[in-house]
């Protein structure tokens, strides 16, 4: 077995879904650092091809473009995310909706980014149905078909999903010890070799800077956060969170600032974190808490913050 002083630290990273990807892991002197990072890049890409709303040659836009009620072939990766957030969806009483590209667009959150008013009409009451009852999903032939006219947005979930892909590449590699985000959204392997678990630091949801407001510690789990305070548009004075309520068809409105979801893999987290931004300090509590999760909600009291803590579904001490 190789001693700590035998380890090499490696970081690489590149740019991807608006974002930056990273990779620090450790391997043996002499690795090929090169084709781990062009490997790492192709998965991205790849995940971005598919699933961008904003490249209109994606496999999610020629999907949105498809006409109803025909089955359509998607590559394996896209049925598999879009699988995973019906079924979050559900689970979450459709807090989670990939369905919403409509209405992310007309709040000036879409690709065409133009919106300087707010949205008008907006849906009328009642016409409103979720991607759970408008899509379905053949996983095991890589087909959908769309039961009603749908405009899908994966950025909920998709981001996650690259950080997936980024884990399954280094285990592809055989690297044991590692740690892979896209932004914010992380997940680890392992330790370091000096037997320390890996450190990400949580973001304080502060609007317009940056600033850490904690540091989690992460062993063979994922991370990923949600909150109010990242993208954000301004109509008559008032902020309006990038996060859209399934239920009222209009930004979300609530205490939660942010949302931290800790779970196996981070397309889970990152769909999660979303969800339980949604449903608010009460319900979004109460979920995680039924569903035993491992979370952390940040609350706007006026100009403070409170904290409160879910482990394993039980309340903690956030101190």
């Amino acid at each position: 077995m190789k001693t700590y002083s035998e380890w090499r630290r490696y970081s690489l990273n590149g740019r991807t879904m608006g974002g930056r990807y990273t990779a620090v892991f450790y391997a043996p002197d002499g690795v090929n650092a090169t084709a781990i990072g062009a490997s790492l890049f192709a998965a991205v890409d790849e995940v971005d091809r598919q699933m961008s709303s904003w490249n209109p040659a994606s496999e999610l836009c020629r999907l949105n473009a498809a006409p109803l009620d025909c089955w359509i072939d998607v590559p394996a990766q896209l049925a598999e995310v879009l699988e995973t957030g019906v079924r979050i969806g559900l689970q979450s009483k459709d807090s989670f909706d990939i369905g919403m590209g409509d209405l992310v667009e007309q709040w000036g959150f879409g690709p065409s980014s133009g919106a300087s008013s707010a949205p008008s009409p907006l849906p009328a009451a009642g016409s409103y149905r979720p991607a759970s009852a408008t899509l379905e999903i053949d996983r095991a032939r890589c087909k959908v078909r769309k039961r009603a006219s749908i405009a899908i947005d994966l950025s909920g979930i998709a981001k996650g999903y690259g950080v997936d892909r980024l884990a399954h590449c280094m285990d592809g590699w055989g690297i044991a010890s590692y740690l892979v985000g896209i932004d914010g959204e992380m997940r680890a392997r392992g330790r370091k070799p000096d037997g320390q678990a890996w450190a990400v630091a949580i973001e304080a949801p502060a609007y317009g800077v940056r600033e850490v407001s904690g540091v989690m510690e992460l062993q063979d789990a994922a991370i990923a956060t949600s909150g109010d305070y990242r993208r954000w548009v301004e109509f008559d004075g008032q902020r309006h969170a990038h996060t859209m309520n399934p239920a009222t068809q209009k930004p979300l409105s609530n205490q939660l600032a942010a949302v931290t979801v800790l779970a196996a893999t981070c397309m889970l987290a990152d769909a999660w974190a979303t969800a339980l931004l949604v449903l608010g300090e009460r319900d979004g509590l109460a979920l995680a808490r039924q569903r035993g999760m491992d979370a952390l909600f940040v609350l706007r009291q006026g100009e403070q913050l409170q904290e409160i803590l879910v482990i394993g579904g039980k309340l903690c001490d956030p101190g």
